[in-house]
């Protein structure tokens, strides 16, 4: 039997992709995954991640990956589609993946808080044929699924060093890095524009943007 893990990485970054991957294994490999470590890639180093990844890669049958790039964040989110955001894009991610690896079962980590709804609407853009099993905290609970973790990690990480080679450091992307904030504030004090690779959807973000566009016409009406 063919079993299929899928997990994202970067759901809640401003800056850069969510990176889906998913991999499918023998049922037989299941317990290599196990003796290897494999776990949430949020509890590994990066050394030991990119470890894990070349032997993930070793051991697995396929492996497919699914970026969504920040337009397309921005597109589902300020149209406002009830059950059609985020969680429903990462979901049709989650399938493309599945139908490529096409297993017997596929067992994803659930980004809705219904994880039941979350399998659903992945089930429901399938052919069929596959079985899916939607949980929270799959990532930690299947090894098949901390792989697959794991290489969406990897993955997104070096496309965000390249982002980083051609736009500075921005520390980790994430609103709760000093760092981050403070080069969005400094992109922003220069350009109006949002950069393709910053989510401009998000809420944090423009709240930045509207306090620096508020200072510049109070300093101008000054």
């Amino acid at each position: 039997m063919r079993v299929a893990g899928v997990d994202e990485a970067g759901r809640g970054c401003v800056i850069g992709p969510l990176v889906v991957a998913g991999a499918s294994f023998s049922s037989d490999d299941i317990e290599t995954l196990r003796d290897l470590g494999v776990r949430d890639s949020k509890k590994l180093t990066p050394k030991r991640r990119e470890f894990l990844s070349e032997r993930i890669m070793e051991i697995t049958d396929e492996v497919r990956f699914f970026e969504i790039q920040p337009r397309s964040i921005d597109a589902v989110v300020n149209r406002g589609v009830k059950l059609r955001r985020l969680n429903y894009l990462e979901a049709a991610a989650m399938a493309s993946v599945v139908r490529e690896l096409s297993p017997d079962e596929a067992y994803v980590d659930a980004a809705d808080t219904d994880a039941k709804r979350f399998g659903e609407f992945i089930s429901r853009l399938l052919p069929g044929g596959t079985r899916i099993i939607s949980e929270h905290k799959a990532d930690d609970t299947y090894p098949v699924v901390s792989a697959a973790s794991i290489l969406a990690k990897v993955r997104r990480d070096a496309l965000v060093a390249e982002i980083r080679e051609r736009a500075g450091d921005f520390g980790s992307g994430y609103m709760t890095d000093e760092r981050t904030t403070t080069w969005l504030e400094s992109w922003f004090s220069r350009e109006s524009a949002c950069p393709p690779f910053v989510r401009a959807s998000w809420k944090p973000v423009q709240e930045i943007r509207a306090r620096l566009a508020h200072e510049s016409f109070a300093s101008a009406s000054a």
